[in-house]
């Protein structure tokens, strides 16, 4: 009987020794669970043996029980490596198997399909391409295509006005101008010239800085222009106008304008004096003369120069003699200060200036191009339905109190273009101005006499670079059925903008927050994974989505489950069915992204159980020398 005992001791050491080692062996394995081996003894008895004397009969290995403790969970350099903290177990699918796992090592394989070393799919809940997680579990995959862009359909814009802005008003101080006399020769040849006139203008700004110009008759209108537009808050504008009768014009006359000749043809398309004049009003008009437009003006051929330049004209008949030959002085129109600048003249009215006094003009007209015509202004890039970027600009003019209610006009321009509905009758564009009305508290009470706070940007054609149109989807105007809400899917260039989060408040303006739902074309930049296992995607436009989400399983007795290597398990009676969800959901755990689960064996201990197994081992191979040697003292017994 000791035989027995003792040799079941060694199979059962055997056994720790195996299980023992097994874990010592997985030390490193990612999601490995140790395993321990369970003991029970053995007691040889019948219906009517008694107990109190029995003596046993060695000891059987009743079970190998997994641990499944948790892990240390450490950090990868893998996007796509996940780690369960608490309960739960990945499910991995292929050729219709499914298997059980906490080794979070993934890629994704040639389909794009998330996998783990084996190739076995992970499953998960797909999201669409909204990015909406569905319901239904299936085999995680990736998509690597470039995310298509999206047109903006919606912009929201956040900002406050602020309610201290005044009124603007730009004050226009208008002069008219004399022109001045031109160097004189004297009556007789022998008489000394009359030097030109001059006259020197002192301009003095609201600063204190002050500049003084000389300027004298010999100077071309447009050399006077141009020095007086150099100072700011200066604008000056210079023309030359020269009548000419049809009596001068005529078939087969030579005319030269600024050293241009043009010949005028004898034929019978051009066989009088008003056709000469209309094929030369064409000729000068499609020439590189491009400073000079002619027009027919009474039968009177009118030629101007609009930059101001000395005009000079000769007309020579078919026969070669010289009708007339003039040059005529262009003159400056006006010169025109804002607020700022005062001007005086050295000649009082006998010089430059025609007035002592400027005519004043006020007006508070909107113009992007004039920063003193808006209290406000913001930016923001939109997108066609090609992905291509565009600026759109809002303008905030505050306007006269109107009913006990603040009013401010928003201005909207797209890449420096009007958007306006309805168009102009040519087609073109409007200025796109919507009146925002506040209460005494600062709060919106409508956009355009919408309460709702939104308005539809319904007549911009997106273009390119060049101005063209660049191929996009274009505006689909209120006339022809555009509307708020957008239709779903988009089948136009319009857009929404929702400007109920605006405020006029005393304080200075500020751009809360400003968003709009479009993007450009962007390519797969990386992937990142949320503590609930929602897998996203970034591309290198700025934009992520949702891909999908992985799926964690339960069971009722974790212990039940039967490993089938590779740290995977299946499915038994005695674990009951597995119960799906997402992680954090329930009794599930959460996900540590970038990380993996490491083996929970304790190595330390089991370098410790190494050593109690072997001495067990030796311990009942001594019982089994043991016994042979009585056995052999009573076999020698004579």
């Amino acid at each position: 009987m000791a035989f027995n005992i003792g040799l079941s001791g060694l199979r059962a050491s055997q056994v720790d020794l195996d299980v023992t080692g097994n874990n010592i062996a997985n030390a490193s394995t990612v999601g490995f669970k140790g395993s321990k081996a369970q003991f029970g003894d053995l007691y040889s008895s019948g219906f009517l043996s008694s107990g109190q004397m029995a003596i046993g009969t060695g000891v059987k290995v009743q079970d190998i029980k997994q641990s499944f403790g948790q892990g240390s969970i450490s950090g990868t350099q893998n996007g796509l490596d996940m780690a369960i903290d608490g309960d739960g177990f990945f499910v991995l699918h292929k050729d219709g198997q499914v298997q059980y796992s906490r080794a979070g090592q993934f890629s994704i394989d040639k389909d794009g399909f998330v996998v783990n070393n084996q190739t076995m799919r992970v499953q998960g809940y797909p999201a669409d391409s909204d990015g909406n997680i569905s319901g239904v579990r299936g085999d995680l995959q990736i998509s690597t295509d470039n995310l298509a862009p999206r047109r903006t359909t919606r912009f929201d814009s956040q900002l406050n006005l602020d309610s201290r802005q005044p009124v603007l008003e730009v004050i226009r101080q208008s002069y008219q101008v004399n022109p001045l006399t031109p160097t004189m020769p004297g009556a007789d040849p022998a008489d000394p010239p009359t030097p030109a006139e001059t006259d020197t203008l002192s301009f003095t700004y609201a600063d204190g800085r002050s500049f003084q110009l000389t300027f004298d008759g010999d100077q071309s209108a447009r050399d006077i222009a141009e020095r007086l537009n150099e100072l700011s808050g200066v604008t000056a504008s210079a023309r030359t106008t020269l009548n000419i009768d049809p009596a001068d014009i005529g078939p087969g006359y030579r005319f030269t304008v600024q050293g241009t000749e043009f010949a005028i043809p004898d034929n019978a398309e051009v066989s009088t004096p008003a056709e000469a004049l209309n094929w030369l009003q064409d000729a000068i008009n499609d020439s590189p003369l491009n400073t000079i437009n002619a027009t027919n003006q009474g039968g009177q051929l009118r030629l101007i120069d609009s930059r101001g330049n000395d005009l000079a004209v000769r007309s020579v008949d078919d026969a070669g003699a010289e009708v007339f030959a003039v040059t005529e002085r262009g003159t400056v129109n006006e010169l025109v200060l804002d607020r700022t600048v005062t001007v005086s003249s050295a000649n009082g009215t006998d010089g430059l200036l025609a007035t002592a006094e400027p005519s004043i003009s006020r007006t508070n007209t909107f113009s992007p191009d004039d920063q003193r015509t808006y209290n406000h202004a913001t930016s923001t890039i939109i997108y066609d339905s090609l992905g291509n970027p565009h600026t759109m600009t809002q303008y905030f003019v505050k306007e006269p109190v109107s009913g006990g209610d603040s009013v401010w006009a928003m201005y909207v321009q797209i890449d420096g273009e009007d958007v306006g509905d309805p168009p102009f009758t040519d087609g073109e564009p409007t200025r796109a101005r919507f009146e925002l009305e506040f209460g005494s508290d600062g709060s919106l009470i409508s956009v355009g006499g919408d309460p709702s706070g939104r308005v539809l940007i319904s007549n911009w054609t997106p273009r390119d670079s060049n101005g063209d149109p660049n191929g996009a989807d274009g505006p689909l105007t209120i006339a022809s059925g555009g509307t708020l809400p957008i239709a779903d899917p988009p089948v136009s260039s319009n857009f929404m903008i929702d400007m109920t989060a605006t405020t006029q408040y005393g304080s200075a303006f500020g751009v809360t927050d400003q968003r709009q739902n479009g993007y450009t074309t962007g390519r797969l930049s990386g992937l990142d994974v949320s503590g609930e296992g929602v897998i996203f995607a970034r591309y290198s436009n700025g934009q992520s989505q949702n891909l999908g989400q992985v799926a964690l399983a339960t069971f009722a007795n974790t212990d039940g489950l039967s490993p089938v290597g590779d740290t995977n398990w299946v499915e038994t009676f005695e674990s009951g069915q597995p119960v799906f969800g997402a992680p954090g959901s329930g009794t599930l755990g959460a996900i540590s992204p970038s990380s993996v689960e490491e083996s929970n064996v304790d190595l330390s201990q089991e370098l410790v159980n190494l050593i109690i197994a072997q001495r067990n081992y030796q311990a009942n191979a001594k019982t089994i020398e043991t016994a042979d040697a009585v056995t052999q003292t009573i076999i020698n017994l004579r």
